[in-house]
């Protein structure tokens, strides 16, 4: 089991890579897993979302919600709440109430992904850090456990 300061690194060989890492963390994750992404423009973030998607079973065109902020897919195993967090300043991210997602306050448990997770202040109780980069043509993910009930490996 990976903790919160082991990393488990993963080289990505290019975009669909990136994409079947992506679906197995849909196929692989349960309900209330957070994923909070972070890496340049260009790094993978989306991409791994959009598998996420394809593993959970969703049909519908999973796109980047830049400008809407939140896009909800429920017609999957388990319903995906994908958040792009880069247009916003971090105290405008207070007022998303975020919390929402992961405490069953509004919306029934799901996978919460979250792009641009460094403006996020209060982080949830248990996540997944990923940290995509993109650079010299070589792509790679870095995943971090914050409390939750995994085993990582399985992903390899």
């Amino acid at each position: 089991m990976v903790k919160g300061s082991t990393p488990l690194k993963i080289l990505l060989a290019d975009a669909e890579a990136t994409q079947l890492l992506g679906i197995k963390l849909g196929q692989f994750l349960n309900a209330g897993s957070i994923l909070l992404l972070e890496g340049d423009l260009g790094s993978g973030k989306t991409t791994l979302v959009q598998g996420i998607g394809k593993g959970l079973g969703i049909t519908e065109a999973i796109v980047s919600p830049t400008f809407t902020l939140i896009n909800e897919y429920t017609q999957g195993r388990l319903p995906l709440y994908h958040l792009d967090l880069y247009r916003l300043q971090t105290d405008e991210v207070k007022q998303l109430n975020l919390e929402s997602y992961w405490n069953e306050w509004e919306y029934p448990l799901g996978i919460v992904a979250i792009e641009w997770a460094e403006r996020l202040l209060n982080k949830p109780p248990a996540y997944l850090k990923l940290c995509l980069t993109y650079e010299n043509d070589q792509r790679q993910v870095e995943i971090c456990n914050f409390g939750l009930t995994l085993e990582l490996n399985e992903l390899l």
